[in-house]
Order: structure tokens, then C-alpha cells, then sequence
């Protein structure tokens, strides 16, 4: 079914969904991380897609629809952990919290996994959701982040409809918006301000996530493609994407990434979890460290890891 608008607000569907109008696009980019080599074309077919990512508000009404208890909730087979310590086969979720100083590049001075974080409870302990209900639902696993979109009668989106949606028309520039990261010195996404991890600049009680719609759409209506929480994708992990088309008539239409067996992390092969594509950055995201702030960079993600600068949103295709 082929659709056309002339602008996003004619895109819009009452239930906050935005129609995304599919064209043949770039995708990936050859001047950044090699995981996002080669740049390739791609066609891909229109679709709609969540105008924020899913927040705890939304996420908190399909609880209470459902009973769903996410895997953060939940304590964790000791079978898919062959060699864990039994101490932490406890419930709880990846929390990042702020040093004062580090030595080397270890994430784990920054990175703890917190029992009893959870969505509902972001920061762990008696941290609660109050003053957060706009904020992005964050803590959520793969599985998680499925069954909300299967509840709401959509999906999750692939790579390619992700990074289509993302560059709202703009194929050749570097960021969402342009090619300057603060065009005319004005923040355009809810990235890291300072030097990460160890100094914010951020207001206190502002350097975590933000409510969504604080920041810019981007041409096609769509708030927070880019920051504040990074983004599930539907696609298995690859270590780079193919090999651009010799002619046009075999560009890839709808490409999937990935098989589940490639995307086994080798540096861990006791450990046979899948993992998934995530995409857009987040508010941890920082010129010194992560410039991963862009359409085209993506990063692997255990489909079994929650953590808090992860969360999602929906498509619905026709």
C-alpha cells in the first residue's frame, strides 16, 4: 500500500505513530567505527513508527495489562551462565554510575550491575519512577522490549527501517540534523556534556534521561531518534554490513542483518546468548569517548542485558 504526505504533521496518526515514506537510502557510513563499513544502498518499504520511544508511563499501562515481568525482574538461570558466581544470579540490571576518576578504559569503574534495578525502579534501592512517567522506559531486555510491541499490535524495527526513520531524508550528512554536532551552539539530542565518565556539565538532577519531545524533531516528526536512550532493533548483530550491490537491480529490498549463531560474542564462548543491534546513542554518548551520536552507528547488545540508557519504540508496517 503506497502512501504519501507532504508534510509530518499529515504523517500522524492519533496514536502517536508517524508515517515513514520508503525510498532506496545509504545506509551505514565508511568514516567512523568499522562496524559501520561499507556504506551500501538499501530500499526499504514505507512504515509506521512510534513518534517517541516507549515511556514509562506507556510501559507501565502494559504491566498492568499483562502482568509481564521483565527479565531484569527476574533471577537469571544459572544454566546460561556456565561459571557464574551464585552470589550474583540475582535479579537486577546494569546501572551506570558516575566516577570521580578512572584508570584505563575498564567499564566496569563505571558500569555495576545493581540488584534490584529495574524499570520501575531505575537508579536500584528505593529509586522510584515519580517525576519520570515522559521520561523513556529504560531496563528493559530484548524479550521485554517484544512483548511490548506485540501487545501494542506492532513490531520492533529492523536496522535499515531504523536508520531510514533516523536520517529523516538526510542521506549524506553526519548527524540527524546536519553535519555539526550543536548547530549554532544548541544541543539538538540528550548526549553526554563534559568529559565521560567522570565530569558532567549537565545541570544536577538532568545528566540521566530526559523527558521525551524535549529536544527537535527531525523532519519526519520523529523526537529522540538520536541520545537519550539507545534503541532494540529487530536485527541480529553483524560485525560489518555487506558488500554494496554491483547494479542497481540488486540493491537489498527490507534487508534483515544477521543470523543469531554470527552474532555469539567470541570473547565469551561459554556463553551462547544472541545478540541484537541497538541504535541511535544515548545520554552517555560524549565526543571523547562515544560518538556513536549518528544514524549510522550501531553497537551489539546481548538480547538478555538490560541496562539503563536502553530502552525502544515501535513499528507498524502496512
Amino acid at each position: 500500500m503506497a502512501m504519501a504526505f507532504e508534510n509530518a504533521e499529515q504523517a500522524r496518526r492519533d496514536d502517536g505513530l508517524v508515517w515513514i515514506p520508503g525510498r532506496t537510502f545509504t545506509m551505514g557510513s565508511d568514516n567512523h567505527y568499522p562496524e559501520e563499513a561499507p556504506a551500501h544502498p538499501v530500499k526499504v518499504d514505507g512504515f509506521w513508527m512510534s513518534e517517541t520511544p516507549v515511556t514509562n508511563r506507556q510501559f507501565k499501562e502494559f504491566v498492568e495489562a499483562t502482568g509481564h515481568v521483565t527479565v531484569a525482574e527476574r533471577a537469571p538461570d544459572p544454566n546460561d551462565y556456565p561459571g557464574a558466581k551464585s552470589d550474583m544470579l540475582r535479579a537486577g540490571s546494569l546501572l551506570f554510575t558516575q566516577p570521580k576518576s578512572v584508570d584505563g578504559p575498564d567499564i566496569t569503574q563505571w558500569w555495576t550491575f545493581k540488584f534490584g534495578a529495574n524499570w520501575r525502579r531505575p537508579l536500584g534501592g528505593l529509586s522510584d519512577l515519580r517525576g519520570k512517567l515522559e521520561h523513556p522506559v529504560v531496563h528493559v531486555a530484548y524479550a521485554d522490549a517484544l512483548a511490548y510491541a506485540h501487545w501494542a499490535g506492532m513490531d520492533l524495527p529492523t536496522e535499515a527501517e531504523w536508520e531510514l526513520a533516523a536520517r529523516g531524508g538526510l542521506d549524506d550528512t553526519e548527524f540527524a540534523w546536519g553535519d555539526e554536532l550543536e548547530p549554532g551552539g544548541v544541543a539538538m539530542a540528550n548526549t553526554w556534556s563534559g568529559t565521560f565518565p567522570t565530569r558532567s556539565t549537565k545541570l544536577k538532577g538532568r545528566e540521566r534521561t530526559s523527558p521525551v519531545r524535549s529536544f527537535p524533531a527531525n523532519p519526519f516528526g520523529l523526537f529522540d531518534m538520536i541520545g537519550n536512550v539507545w534503541e532494540w532493533t529487530s536485527d541480529y548483530w553483524s560485525t560489518r554490513h555487506p558488500e554494496p550491490a554491483k547494479h542497481s537491480c540488486c540493491i537489498p529490498s527490507n534487508p534483515r542483518g544477521g543470523d543469531a549463531e554470527a552474532s555469539f560474542d567470541l570473547r565469551q564462548p561459554a556463553i551462547r546468548i544472541a545478540r541484537r543491534v541497538l541504535k541511535g546513542g544515548s545520554h552517555l554518548c560524549a565526543p571523547n569517548y562515544c560518538r556513536r551520536y549518528r544514524p549510522a552507528a550501531r553497537h551489539a547488545e546481548p538480547e538478555d542485558t538490560s541496562t539503563s540508557h536502553v530502552g525502544f519504540r515501535c513499528v507498524k508496517r502496512t
